[in-house]
């Protein structure tokens, strides 16, 4: 349970807690740190680098929290370097990954950019999380709608959606279920959580 009183399901994985704010949650809304040889810390946003790991939500406040108070050298148990811009470093390292994954299932045929294939997967209910660029036009946006009990992701500009797809910009796009479509909601998650616009999670029905 967490300090707000939720229930937590066990089918959201393993959990961990934030070192900033202190409350336990799936490990999938959390940045993971090491400490390097040279004691700086750096972001493992994979969670595969080697080395005890300590863990702060993918938020912005908690990680500008977690630099202003010194809370990863209390973590650490060490004396700690942690690098200018921190903060922009994992929303960059994050966007990227969120980037890779979704031209993944490009490549694997489980992702469509552009209006009319959008659309057409909406219509045949082929979609299960709807894409839009934080920075397109509200009325054509406004003409695509989320997937009956899909998600929404809205966290992206047009230019990182587009270089998902190989192209110069994307305003819509869509990926089926199964594949990588959790794995990039559960990244555009943490991407909202670190610029605190745009959205996420929207489900429908």
């Amino acid at each position: 349970m967490t300090r707000g009183g939720a229930e937590k399901s066990r089918a959201d994985g393993p959990e961990r807690k934030c070192l900033a704010t202190g409350e336990t949650q799936p490990k999938a809304g959390l940045i993971r740190f090491v400490l390097g040889p040279d004691n700086q810390v750096y972001p493992d946003v994979m969670g595969k680098l080697p080395g005890r790991g300590v863990y702060v939500s993918a938020t912005k406040a908690a990680l500008e929290q977690a630099v202003k108070k010194k809370i990863f050298a209390r973590g650490f148990k060490s004396q700690v370097t942690v690098q200018d811009g921190l903060v922009d470093e994992v929303e960059r390292l994050v966007l990227r990954r969120l980037v890779d994954l979704i031209s993944l299932a490009r490549k694997s045929g489980d992702a469509v950019g552009g209006y009319e294939k959008v659309k057409d997967w909406l219509d045949k209910e082929e979609a299960r999380v709807l894409i839009q660029a934080s920075d397109g036009s509200g009325r054509g946006k406004s003409k695509l709608s989320t997937p009956h009990r899909g998600k929404y992701i809205g966290c992206m500009t047009a230019d990182e959606l587009g270089m998902a797809f190989g192209r110069e910009t994307v305003i819509h796009a869509a990926l089926a279920s199964g594949g990588l479509s959790q794995r990039v909601v559960e990244e555009a998650q943490r991407l909202q959580g670190l610029r605190e616009k745009g959205g996420i999670g929207r489900t429908e029905g």
